[in-house]
């Protein structure tokens, strides 16, 4: 049966009492299988995204039979004294005056709609059900009235909480000031058998919305948005890109060799050719390769794996953005980090998803957490040695007082086979432990030591430093970015050297020949950028852990 059947009411089987509510939907869904009902539903044409339809509040009127208007008045200025009861009074007697015709009222009158969605709330009123609907632009309120219906009654009588349908009817406002759908046909869609959670004390457990991010996306407030902001953001990163003339690419997620970056990774084996591969810690070597190829402006915005511990700052896969600009350097990076972030803040503000309004105007001052961050452009640039004497309170060329410093912290200053850690693992140790935290940003920390940077062009002038930034914002680290090293030479030794007392797992220097042979033909100078795009949304959305910014994160298995 199509939703638009209507099944006659004659046809309307009882529900039996039931004090087990999934076993009184399942007499529901029997009664509505009795009447000739698909519980299951079919296809639904026409209907208006619930955004869309609140966006059209203006056009409603209150009108008189004789076809006279007077606009509403504005509800959002309304204080909560106002009384549209009196108001629509005073509106009748106001006509009644011009016309000389006594008792003659107006209606609220709208444009009409047919809106789809979940039923989130349910009010039985009798012969009268309120009903709040909620699709993926927004939530709106049905007047659902036996005699506005008529047989589709009988399909209203077999409702919960959970279910989807649609409804046809008319846009109108209550006599509360409710924006509202006044129904008058209901078409049923699915039947939902679990109960939902409680309004005020339902699905709360951090780890239970994760794992039922469906629940989680239905029912609890704030979810959909910032899911639906990601979205937004990811598409502005595009478009930022786009415009500049970046080509997106999709490199290889199984790798031979782990590089590109320090991390573990998760190991598998490929049957077929018997060898060993890792799933791709990074994007970097492969976009490398694509410059050699000629493509000048290159990028790749996917899921990265990293077999690593858990918190609010990590997940063992994410989503990883890098670019790499032909004929660039980190300072052409910096103002594409800038550009990407300020158009994806303008994005989310103007509501470009499903449905969504803009305001027209963008500001840069966002709330995060208890603090507020300004991204108004240009960020604040400090070098990394600056940072270092300013809030850990040494000379960061005094590798004496950083070793006594790095001690007074608890870090070890000899790895794990007793041989002393190179002074420069031992500086950013420290770096991360004092400085990064106390960063508000958005801030870039520019010029890193180099021995660290195996993948970075040294500076002209000072061979011990490389040319790269890191963006924090909050003490999180948002972006990084390099002047690409293209010496194939330099690459080939720094591939084979293992800075003391970098583990493995931390360690950048990872052979692999393939890429050294790239390089010997040549990649022009370049500009890297590497944005983690779960951290920007996290600071976009005032989200405080990445598992709320990603729809599905890992778990463990449930017990």
């Amino acid at each position: 049966m199509t939703p638009d059947a209507t099944p006659p009411a004659a046809d309307a089987a009882p529900s039996a009492p039931t004090t087990d509510p999934q076993a009184a939907r399942r007499v529901k869904l029997e009664a509505l299988t009795a009447m000739g009902v698909d519980p299951w539903g079919q296809r639904l044409d026409d209907h208006t995204p619930i955004g869309q339809v609140r966006a059209r509040m203006s056009e409603l009127r209150y009108r008189f039979p004789d076809g006279a208007e007077v606009e509403l008045p504005d509800f959002s200025k309304q204080d909560d004294d106002f009384n549209f009861r009196q108001w629509k009074a005073d509106r009748n007697e106001e006509h009644a005056a011009k016309t000389g015709e006594k008792g003659v009222r107006g209606d609220v009158a709208g444009p009409e709609f047919r809106v789809a969605g979940r039923i989130v709330l349910h009010r039985n009123k009798g012969k009268l059900h309120f009903i709040d609907l909620r699709d993926m632009t927004g939530d709106l309120q049905l007047m659902v009235g036996q005699k506005q219906v008529g047989d589709s009654w009988a399909v209203v009588e077999q409702l919960d909480l959970g279910d989807i349908i649609a409804v046809d009817g008319a846009l109108t406002v209550t006599n509360t000031g409710e924006l509202s759908i006044a129904a008058t046909k209901v078409h049923f869609l699915c039947k939902s058998l679990e109960t939902p959670p409680e309004k005020h004390h339902g699905l709360t457990d951090p780890e239970m919305r994760q794992r039922m991010r469906y629940v989680d996306l239905a029912y609890n407030d704030g979810v959909m948005p910032r899911f639906l902001d990601r979205t937004r953001i990811v598409r502005s990163v595009r478009d930022t890109l786009a415009e500049r003339g970046f080509v997106e690419v999709e490199g290889p997620t199984l790798h031979s060799i782990a590089g590109g970056a320090a991390a573990r990774p998760f190991n598998t084996h490929h049957n077929a050719l018997d060898m060993p591969l890792f799933m791709r810690i990074a994007l970097e070597l492969h976009l490398k390769r694509l410059l050699v190829g000629g493509i000048e402006r290159v990028y790749e915005l996917g899921r990265v794996y990293r077999n690593e511990g858990i918190s609010p700052k990590h997940n063992p896969e994410f989503t990883m953005l890098e670019v790499y600009q032909a004929y660039g350097n980190y300072e052409s990076m910096m103002d594409l980090t800038e550009a990407v972030i300020t158009d994806a803040i303008a994005a989310t503000q103007q509501g470009s998803g499903v449905g969504g309004q803009g305001t027209g105007e963008v500001s840069y001052v966002l709330p995060y957490g208890e603090h507020t961050v300004d991204f108004t452009p240009p960020f604040e640039r400090r070098t990394y040695n600056d940072l270092f004497a300013e809030h850990a309170g040494v000379d960061p060329d005094d590798e004496g007082a950083v070793a006594d410093l790095a001690k007074k912290i608890g870090f070890d200053l000899k790895d794990e086979s007793g041989a002393p850690r190179h002074p420069d693992v031992i500086k950013n140790e420290v770096f991360e432990a004092k400085v990064e935290d106390a960063l508000v940003g958005p801030i870039f920390v520019i010029d890193y030591p180099a021995s660290i940077c195996p993948l970075t062009k040294r500076k002209k002038d000072n061979q011990a430093i490389a040319e790269r930034f890191e963006l924090f914002v909050r003490g999180m680290e948002i972006a990084n970015a390099y002047t690409e090293l293209n010496d194939p030479d330099l690459q080939e030794e720094l591939f084979k050297s293992q800075l003391t007392g970098l583990s493995d797992e931390d360690s950048m220097a990872k052979m692999d020949d393939d890429f050294i042979r790239a390089l010997r033909h040549g990649m022009p100078p370049t500009g890297g950028l590497g944005i983690g795009i779960d951290r920007l949304v996290m600071l976009l959305t005032n989200s405080q852990t990445i598992r709320d910014v990603i729809l599905f994160p890992l778990l463990r298995n449930e017990k």
